[in-house]
């Protein structure tokens, strides 16, 4: 991993937390997300016109991600619902990382190097440990629908992840596999709140179209990062610098909903700088 690519997942991280936080601040999940997948399609739409059109190879792929896509969102809209956001973030985020790094080596044959391997290691363990650490600490019971709802975000996006990594290498184009990926995978959502809302529907997005859209476009910008970076890249330890969003997400609950920062967290990011300079340490 270059400096470049690095430089370019961390710069995904940030933006893919802000986006989860805009999100979250909208009370009515489905309406969030009903703007941010609608958004994304549109901007998805814009990208495709300027982009080459993916190979065949690579449709199988944009198909099975697109419905993973869904999956991942239902289940965030779940989470964020049930929980706080500085707590499910981590879990949801902190999860994958491991999930990728054997999916990558059954599936796409990927092996790391042992400082790679450590760096995946002792960023998701520390992660994951330090955000289940936190709800154990909770002045509450543990959440444990929400908990259940954010672990399973996280075995949909280390599904997710690996299928996009395969599929944009494939595809030839990751401008045009981040746009036909927006476009297959952002009409769903929309139609379903349609559906549940009909005439109603607008009524419910207007005070936060906004804010939506400016989701959208984050969303958009922060996958289309990670996806040029897993064309340069072996998956796993994109998978685990993408997840410094941990760090980003944990200090925006302190800051903008008034949730505990505190010393686990604090420790999360020692652990992932750590794992960073590991993933980057060449043999």
């Amino acid at each position: 991993m270059t400096p470049a690519v690095a430089a370019a997942v961390l710069l995904a991280a940030v933006t893919h937390a802000t986006w989860n936080a805009i999100a979250h601040t909208i009370k009515d999940q489905l309406v969030a997300f009903t703007l941010i997948a609608g958004g994304g399609t549109v901007l998805g739409a814009l990208a495709a016109c300027f982009a080459p059109f993916p190979a065949a190879a690579a449709w199988p792929y944009l198909i099975a991600s697109a419905v993973l896509h869904v999956g991942y969102q239902s289940l965030l809209m779940r989470s964020f619902s049930l929980g706080d956001f500085g707590q499910m973030y981590p879990i949801a985020r902190g999860t994958a990382p491991l999930l990728v790094t054997v999916l990558a080596a059954v599936f796409v044959h990927e092996s790391l190097d042992r400082w790679q391997a450590t760096g995946v290691a002792v960023a998701s363990a520390g992660l994951v440990g330090v955000a289940l650490w936190g709800m154990r600490k909770a002045d509450s019971a543990p959440q444990w629908p929400a908990l259940l709802a954010a672990l399973a975000t996280g075995v949909s996006i280390a599904a997710y992840t690996v299928v996009d990594g395969v599929g944009v290498r494939e595809s030839g184009t990751p401008l045009g596999y981040i746009g036909w990926l927006m476009i297959l995978q952002g009409s769903l959502i929309p139609l379903y709140a349609l559906h549940a809302h009909r005439a109603g529907l607008f009524a419910r997005l207007r005070p936060h179209i906004g804010l939506g859209l400016l989701g959208a476009t984050l969303s958009v910008g922060a996958y289309a990062l990670v996806l040029w970076a897993q064309t340069r890249a072996p998956l796993a330890p994109i998978a685990a610098l993408r997840e410094s969003s941990i760090i980003v997400g944990a200090a925006i609950g302190a800051l903008f909903f008034k949730e505990r920062f505190g010393t686990p967290r604090i420790a999360a990011a020692g652990l992932m700088v750590l794992g960073i300079g590991l993933m980057l340490h060449t043999s």
